[in-house]
């Protein structure tokens, strides 16, 4: 003690009575000492505290018990923790690293006397027990090693057993933001910011897609017992089916939409297209052959169905080399990487069959996944760069003089004069198409077949740009065939034939090989010939139509399709982009798709299995992002008044206006029956909505009427909703969505000009959870965006545009957010159970007492979270509806009939544009009260903004 200190402390004692007996100055000393150090704990643990004591010498004493349990009790929780810290290392550091580094010397690592002898036993410890759990590994391989041509392709191969890979991965991969999605490794989108030069290339040049991931489907029987089969599948009132003329001729190819067996318009499968093979002979009994084209994600389901109706529930025999094939195994008994590159789907397995046949109707439905190679190139000069790429192949005049031909399907078939004949007419029709301006002059869904050779040969020095060549002399025959097309002749192809196939992808002449006789030609840079050993490659070109429905832009987006055998993928890849193609991803099919107002697969089919699952998907990805951002620096979508940000409902919105409409209905009988008791069930209309600032009482009413109504209407609920595609139900809602009619405009005499309540019955009853495809046109500024909601606007919402030219639109007023103090209410009570957890977990005697104590204070958490009735909303998210949704189309202020799927600024309009889906009940609803100059006018407002945009309704047919 300080001499200060001991001043202070004598002339403090002068004051106290003469019968205490003080402690002497070490005493004092080393009391002060104890209680500085955390001694003063020590007196309160025994029951005295300090100054009490200090004053006291007796207290200063040592104690004569103490008690066991207590005192255990007090340092439990500081012994446990001694322990974990003394048995665990602070670093993953060795011991010699934990000297000072000028003491460190490079031969301790493995030789324990260089290190000092207080260290010595620890590091021998430390290194006996490495030892013993070291395992034998293989020396990872240098980068050189990994670069050679067999551990790269071996890499490959066993990269590609759990997603497949097309042949120009490698090529995507180095140039594209890859995805996996439908089993398959993807490009996205390219690395470089190529957004509006994907559409200039769309728009006046030629882009490049890869489509292999497509599936193709083989059906061959007679042509009797397919169409019988497939007229189950389809109804004509969609439109052409399988049995259409221009399709069964083989001439042009087809689209439809599936059904489940005689389901329609209920139970869609989606989207296909196919093809018909043509016939060789006008023979009756002669087998038919049919390729149907479908997207991954919805193969399943159609080959399914397929062999449901086609009645194939046995596979087809294979061949003796099929049946015999084995897995091949290594050393360890690991199914072994095979060394040759995989052509196709590498996830097969090979002893499995992929193909049906059906013993009652002579059917055959066979999987070609990954068989047929299928490139889509659109742009106005799409043709002009297959007509400089790809050559019509030579003819074999006699028949070669090598004992083992590679091109014996070739020489066989320059035998007969009437293939040579129609090989010639192929190419030149084939070269006609240099001389036409865009493909869209092309009638739509014309097929040509032709054999064609190799790419590689007629390479450009280096990359160039192809144009169309319209100093063609036959102007006449370039004329004719953008009228009538090519004849039904020239749609023949070797392609069909599997053998062909197998033996083009077979006898493929080795990169290596090309370039080594590259290098021997005594004039570098000039053309190789290879003379009859050049291979031959049988294609199909496709044409696809642009832009066809609406008024602007007809035949925009129009392009071609090649289909190839596997393992000629790069070559004609690498051809089509010396001819100046660029290269699109999954991001530009989207948005080609959306400049062309068709439906995009899976995303824009809702009432699909495919698109359910693609719906799903995509709110977890939406939602997962959403909550990665802090509550304060993400849209509180519940005061934005949006119930669905990040999927659209489309059930519970086809519920909610079927429910209106019967309400509606049973008000209107009442009235016309003169009895005012169903005056309460007067449902909401469009000019009068539930207010957003409403009491939060109410809102909750709500929320608890639209629960016990779904209870109560389950039955109801298990219907499904469907996408109106009856053609004449679709122009006759084309034709009133219009305005006013102008002049000159024709109407087709099957078509209503004007609609009646008697129209509008009828098509509600036909389809009473209906949803309609419309494509929406901003009429001043705005971006839609996806999820967007489409409402309708109040009669003076229409005023006050007519009134104000630069009127934008009304805004949402400002929703309550109901659900802020329970989320608030929960997390506090999350914290108060960790840190009662925490704080019972201190004061345990050893560990098995903790997770005791743990697991009786998280119970006793869980009751009294039960007891204040705040059980379920750990699913709450601040700023998110919960999973129990109000009335989607009565929420906000303004009606909502209808989401947007996909929406953007059209590069190709110059403004945003949009297409979604919207109820049929509600189209019918707002085109009845809306004057005959505002027809199709509505509202869209995006899910994290308050401000409506008017917009166009527009019906393309």
């Amino acid at each position: 003690m300080s001499n200060a200190k001991k001043k202070r402390y004598a002339n403090k004692m002068k004051n106290q009575p003469s019968n205490v007996k003080f402690p002497s100055n070490d005493q004092a000393d080393r009391s002060v000492q104890l209680y500085n150090r955390g001694g003063g704990e020590h007196f309160r643990s025994q029951g005295t505290d300090f100054p009490t004591g200090f004053h006291d010498h007796k207290a200063l004493e040592t104690p004569r018990y103490i008690t066991a349990t207590r005192f255990a009790e007090a340092r439990a929780a500081e012994i446990s923790v001694m322990l974990k810290t003394v048995s665990r290392k602070a670093s993953n550091t060795q011991i010699f690293q934990s000297l000072p580094k000028h003491m460190r010397r490079r031969a301790m690592g493995h030789d324990v006397k260089r290190l000092p002898r207080r260290l010595r036993e620890m590091a021998k410890k430390e290194m006996d027990k490495m030892m013993t759990q070291k395992k034998e590994q293989p020396k990872s391989k240098c980068r050189k090693a990994r670069r050679r041509h067999g551990n790269l392709l071996q890499e490959f191969n066993r990269r590609q057993l759990k997603n497949i890979w097309l042949e120009t991965h490698i090529w995507h991969a180095k140039r594209f933001h890859m995805v996996k999605k439908w089993g398959y490794c993807l490009g996205d989108r390219p690395t470089t910011k190529s957004y509006r030069a994907c559409f200039r290339a769309m728009t006046s040049h030629c882009l490049l897609q890869d489509l292999s991931y497509y599936c193709c489907l083989e059906l061959v029987g007679k042509e009797e017992e397919l169409l019988k089969s497939l007229a189950q599948l389809c109804s004509s009132e969609t439109g052409p089916t399988f049995a259409a003329t221009q399709y069964l001729s083989g001439k042009r190819e087809g689209s439809l939409v599936l059904y489940k067996n005689n389901q329609y318009p209920q139970e869609v499968i989606g989207p296909v297209t196919f093809i018909w093979k043509p016939k060789d002979v006008p023979a009756s009994s002669q087998n038919r052959q049919l390729w149907i084209w479908t997207h991954p994600a919805q193969k399943q389901d159609v080959l399914g169905e397929l062999q449901a109706v086609c009645d194939c529930s046995k596979n087809a025999e294979t061949t003796d080399g099929v049946g015999k094939k084995r897995k091949r195994v290594d050393k360890e008994g690991k199914i072994a990487v095979p060394l040759k590159k995989i052509l196709g789907d590498g996830t097969r397995d090979p002893l499995k069959t992929y193909s049906w046949e059906s013993a009652s109707t002579g059917i055959t439905v066979s999987d070609l996944t990954m068989d047929i190679v299928r490139y889509r190139l659109i742009g106005p000069l799409s043709q002009s760069v297959l007509a400089e790429a790809l050559k019509a192949a030579d003819l074999h005049k006699e028949m070669q003089a090598s004992e083992a031909d590679p091109h014996a399907w070739w020489t066989e078939y320059c035998k007969d004069s009437d293939n040579v004949s129609l090989h010639n007419r192929q190419a030149t029709a084939f070269q006609l198409l240099h001389a036409v301006r865009s493909p869209a002059e092309i009638p739509s869904g014309t097929v040509i077949g032709l054999t064609t050779g190799d790419p590689r040969l007629n390479l450009p020095a280096k990359r160039s740009k192809a144009v169309p060549d319209l100093n063609v002399q036959d102007q006449e025959k370039v004329r004719q065939m953008t009228i009538e097309g090519v004849p039904v002749e020239c749609a023949k192809t070797l392609m069909w034939n599997q053998a062909v196939r197998n033996s083009v992808t077979e006898n493929k002449i080795p990169e290596q090989k090309i370039n080594r006789l590259r290098r021997e030609l005594l004039v570098p840079g000039s053309r190789l010939e290879l003379g009859p050993s050049e291979s031959k490659v049988p294609v199909l070109l496709i044409q696809q139509p642009g832009k066809v429905t609406g008024e602007e832009l007809r035949g925009w987006g129009a392009g071609w399709d090649i289909c190839l055998p596997k393992g000629w993928g790069m070559a004609f890849w690498i051809s089509f982009i010396y001819r100046g193609a660029r290269i699109g991803g999954l991001k530009e099919a989207l948005h080609h798709s959306l400049c062309k107002g068709t439906p995009y697969i899976p995303n824009d089919f809702p009432d699909c299995p495919a698109g359910v699952q693609a719906a799903k998907e995509l709110e977890a990805i939406l939602l997962e992002k959403y909550k990665r951002r802090p509550p304060a620096k993400r849209t509180n979508y519940v005061k934005h008044g949006s119930v669905a940000p990040f999927l659209c409902p489309w059930k519970q919105l086809t519920h909610d206006w079927e429910a209106r409409n019967k309400a509606e209905t049973r008000a209107n009988m009442a009235v016309t029956m003169g009895s005012k008791s169903c005056e309460d069930e007067m449902p909401v209309s469009a000019s009068r909505t539930l207010l957003p600032e409403d009491s939060a009482c109410v809102e909750m009413e709500t929320i608890q009427d639209s629960a016990s109504s779904q209870a109560e209407d389950t039955d109801q609920q298990s219907i499904s909703f469907c996408v109106v595609r009856c053609r004449r139900t679709i122009k006759q809602l084309s034709h009133w969505c219009r305005p006013s009619l102008r002049k000159g405009q024709k109407v087709h005499h099957s078509i209503k000009q004007e609609m009646t309540s008697e129209d509008i019955a009828p098509l509600i009853s036909l389809y009473p959870r209906s949803l309609v495809w419309i494509r929406l046109s901003l009429l001043k500024k705005g971006t839609p965006e996806m999820h967007a909601m489409v409402c309708i606007p109040l009669p003076e919402d229409l005023v006050q545009l007519s009134r104000d030219k630069v009127y934008s639109g009304p805004q949402e007023p400002k929703h309550r957010d109901i659900f802020r103090h329970k989320v608030i209410k929960f997390k506090k009570m999350k914290k108060k159970l960790k840190n009662s957890i925490r704080t019972e977990t201190g004061s345990a005697s050893s560990l098995e007492a903790a997770c005791g104590t743990v697991e009786a204070a998280s119970g006793s958490t869980e009751d009294n979270l039960k007891s204040e009735d705040i059980d379920g909303y750990e699913d709450l998210t601040l700023g998110l509806w919960p999973d129990s949704l109000p009335d989607v189309s009565s929420h906000c202020s303004r009606v909502v009939f209808g989401f947007v799927t996909r929406g953007d600024f059209s590069l190709a309009v110059g403004c945003g544009e949009a297409v979604g889906f919207v109820s049929l009940t509600g189209l019918l609803h707002m085109l009845a009260t809306q004057p005959a100059d505002r027809k199709g006018l509505v509202l869209v407002r995006n899910p994290g903004s308050i401000q409506y945009r008017f917009a166009q309704i527009v019906i393309d047919v």
